[in-house]
């Protein structure tokens, strides 16, 4: 009972222990990517004439449509340099997304007083060793000019505009190192790319479905168009995590079916020492049945009891951490723990399995030949 009670316990710590982190990675990214994003099912450029955005809005469950101009750049500050990716968003973006909360310096502000300004991933800002008080050091971008030949002087195969940093945002490395936000306005003139986008981002009304959403945008766009919800946004990643989290959760399992066989070893002795019981039960019109039905029953009784005891305990350990944060994902913020119901049924119905497959092997032999001669 012993056994099956701490592999059931550690099936549901480490299960909700997945759960909280899978929510907690999805959260970080909520807070840059939107709920669905359409880009060039080819090639790099949408052309904005051509995108029926206005059909797009009154397609029932969508909210607000943000355009985004993306470019890879050079990023220079004073002496250091830095290579990334320039994303153009309107003021819309902040409100689409948690970008405002992840700011670690500064403030999300695309303009000031009529001025662009800029919101630099702290990965980049540590790079550039970037000061937001340094009025005289502005954040100069080169981007390439498109279908540039042969040119002596390099700085000719470029573009370049200088913008002061209003702010610093933090979420996690693969956002911090690669993006620095700009205005839509700054970053058209910057490409000179009037007309073209590279992605339309959409937020979603509360409630709304975003498989119904994403296929309604489909429909209406065609074969020309991606359409991607958050999960195809980062389908690898999300994969990654569930893959972990079930090869963790086959582990433990073979680790709780040694376990729960110690049951079969206890029964299996039971049998051999209520052998004479067994024999009396008969002669007093006990039938086979209902002989192999105690012994089941009893081993049952030890996976139930260990199976219930094994919830309650790791329900109880998941609480703990959920309240007083006993253990830290980064010395500073709490490891984030979910218990999901499709989870604590799986594992019932796992223990409940195992136990009833070794209780019915000790119980098979209870009625056996074997066992009524010794």
């Amino acid at each position: 009972m012993i056994g099956v009670f701490v592999g059931t316990a550690a099936l549901v710590v480490l299960l909700s222990a997945f759960n909280g982190l899978e929510g907690w990675v999805i959260r970080l990214y909520n807070s840059f990517d939107s709920d669905i994003r359409i880009e060039a099912a080819k090639g790099k450029w949408i052309d904005q004439n051509t995108l029926p955005i206005a059909e797009l809005r009154n397609i029932d469950g969508v909210w607000r449509v943000a355009e985004v101009l993306e470019e890879n750049c050079l990023l220079i500050y004073g002496d250091d340099q830095f290579v990334c990716t320039m994303k153009g968003v309107s003021e819309v973006f902040s409100k689409m997304t948690g970008i405002d909360t992840m700011m670690v310096a500064g403030e999300f502000k695309l303009q000031l007083r009529g001025r662009p300004q800029a919101v630099v991933g702290s990965g980049i800002a540590y790079a550039l060793s970037l000061s937001l008080n340094a009025i005289d050091k502005p954040l100069i971008l080169y981007v390439p000019k498109a279908k540039v030949g042969e040119t002596l002087n390099p700085a000719d195969a470029f573009y370049s505009e200088s913008i002061y940093a209003s702010g610093i945002f933090e979420i996690q490395p693969e956002f911090d190192t690669r993006y620095v936000l700009v205005p839509m306005s700054f970053a058209k003139n910057l490409l000179h790319s009037e007309g073209k986008l590279t992605a339309l981002e959409i937020q979603l009304k509360p409630g709304a479905s975003s498989a119904k959403v994403a296929e309604k945008l489909k429909t209406l766009l065609g074969g020309k168009y991606s359409v991607k919800n958050r999960f195809e946004q980062h389908e690898l990643l999300y994969k990654i995590i569930n893959a972990e989290k079930w090869a963790v959760f086959l582990v433990l399992c073979f680790i709780l079916l040694i376990a729960v066989f110690n049951v079969t070893g206890s029964l299996t002795m039971l049998v051999v020492e209520k052998s004479r019981d067994i024999r009396t039960l008969q002669s007093m019109g006990a039938d086979q049945r209902m002989i192999k039905r105690i012994f089941f029953t009893e081993g049952m009784m030890i996976s139930g009891l260990g199976m219930l005891g094994g919830l309650a305990c790791g329900l109880f350990v998941v609480w703990l951490q959920d309240k007083f944060s006993m253990v830290l994902i980064n010395g500073e913020d709490a490891y984030p723990v979910l218990v999901r119901w499709q989870d604590m049924i799986a594992i019932c119905f796992i223990v409940l399995a195992i136990g009833a497959l070794a209780a019915w092997l000790p119980a098979s032999r209870a009625v056996s030949k074997r066992a009524l001669t010794i």
